[in-house]
């Protein structure tokens, strides 16, 4: 059989690949936070018996885009942005830290400060964030909580801690199949006193659906050319294979 089957299976699948990574950006465009995977395809050279003449597609995910979203005014209480750059740390299931720049905050049934997707967020001494029975919370610029407890006047706040935020070099992260990001080797990023937040207001997915629906089209009708291209591989050996039974 024409090695060009091959060639043309391997095209296939890796523009299946490239349709996944591009229908998950499409899927995350109104995820609060949520950084779009970046996908190429290069062309790989079939090494063999004689010169490599023929080429195979891979796909691959290089990187994250790391573009801020567009951030857009909320007024609740619990909604934070990171203003410029930094991330806020959280717990990822795993119990490692990890960070995301989802700030769509809740407090749980247990007490804990979570993101909108339950994850808890760490503060500066490293342990999740516990939010005691209260009438009012504020986020500052800096991450810090302050509290009025029950019952409390309403000029009374108490500072119950402060939100954990980091400002990693973007080379040394990584993202994960979770959608957080993690140091590519391992640890924990110390804290930035740099790195602010604006409350009352939610950082939107930075994914270009215009441009992601565009990269669907094309990724459809380069799909539809290589499986043109193996049913004529699969004639052409058919036919070769007639020629030969004349012979």
């Amino acid at each position: 059989m024409d090695r060009s089957l091959y060639i043309s299976m391997s095209g296939a699948r890796e523009t299946m690949i490239a349709q996944s990574v591009t229908a998950n950006n499409l899927a995350n465009a109104s995820t609060v936070g949520f950084k779009a995977d970046l996908v190429q395809a290069r062309a790989m050279p079939v090494f063999g018996d004689g010169l490599p003449s023929r080429a195979y597609a891979m796909s691959e995910r290089p990187a994250t885009d790391f573009a801020p979203g567009m951030q857009n005014a909320t007024g609740r209480e619990l909604d934070i942005a990171v203003h410029g750059e930094g991330w806020i740390a959280v717990q990822a299931p795993d119990g490692a830290e990890a960070y995301t720049r989802a700030g769509d905050l809740r407090i749980s049934a247990n007490g804990l400060l979570t993101t909108g997707a339950g994850h808890p967020v760490l503060g500066d001494d490293g342990g999740p964030i516990a939010i005691p029975p209260s009438e009012k919370i504020e986020i500052g610029a800096d991450g810090t909580i302050s509290v009025r407890p029950v019952g409390q006047d309403p000029n009374v706040l108490a500072e119950v801690n402060r939100i954990k935020l980091v400002n990693p070099a973007l080379a040394d992260l990584t993202k994960g199949g979770d959608g957080l990001l993690r140091l590519k080797e391992g640890g924990d990023a110390p804290p930035d006193a740099n790195v602010q937040l604006a409350s009352g207001v939610l950082e939107n997915s930075n994914v270009n659906t215009v441009g992601a629906l565009v990269d669907m089209i094309a990724l459809a009708r380069r799909f539809e050319l290589q499986i043109k291209a193996m049913k004529t591989a699969e004639e052409n050996d058919e036919v070769a294979a007639q020629m030969m039974k004349m012979a």
